[in-house]
Order: C-alpha cells, then sequence, then structure tokens
C-alpha cells in the first residue's frame, strides 16, 4: 500500500466520490482542516484488521508516530516500563 494522499477538507468534500473509490481500492486518504490532519478515509480491510488484533496495551501503540520509539520499539517499550520498577 502506498503512502495517504493528503486532502484539505473542501477539496475532500467535493472529491468523495473519488476518495470512496480509492479506498475500495486500497488507498487511503488523510484529510485536512487548517494544514493539520483531520480524518482518514481508509480500506474496509484495513478497519476489519484493526479490529481483529488482540488487545496488547501499549504494544498497540508501537505502529504509530514513524521514529518516535527509535529504531527498536520493544527496547523502547521496555525502558519505559522500567523506568517504573
Amino acid at each position: 500500500m502506498s503512502a495517504p494522499t493528503h486532502y484539505g477538507f473542501e477539496q475532500a468534500r467535493a472529491q468523495l466520490p473519488t476518495l470512496m473509490a480509492q479506498a475500495h481500492a486500497g488507498q487511503a486518504s488523510i484529510i485536512t482542516k487548517h494544514g493539520k490532519p483531520y480524518a482518514a478515509i481508509v480500506p474496509l480491510a484495513d478497519v476489519a484488521q484493526a479490529r481483529k488484533r488482540p488487545d496488547k496495551g501499549i504494544l498497540n501503540l508501537q505502529g504509530s508516530g514513524k521514529g518516535l520509539w527509535g529504531k527498536k520499539s520493544s527496547g523502547t517499550i521496555a525502558q519505559l516500563r522500567d523506568e517504573w520498577a
């Protein structure tokens, strides 16, 4: 899957049928408002897959914020857990 395409709020509203067709074809779209991400239109398969994931607490966050957790997210998460010990 390629990187999501960004659309301004008004542009997305005008092109909603196109965005829906792209989602059906597997392409996600990010809708921005005043230049900041506001919503997403994603393929239904992505939503279904996300619902199937078992709850693993903080580990669910390891895919969000590319680079936020460092090169090895498991090591960063382990350090965060050890802070409280």
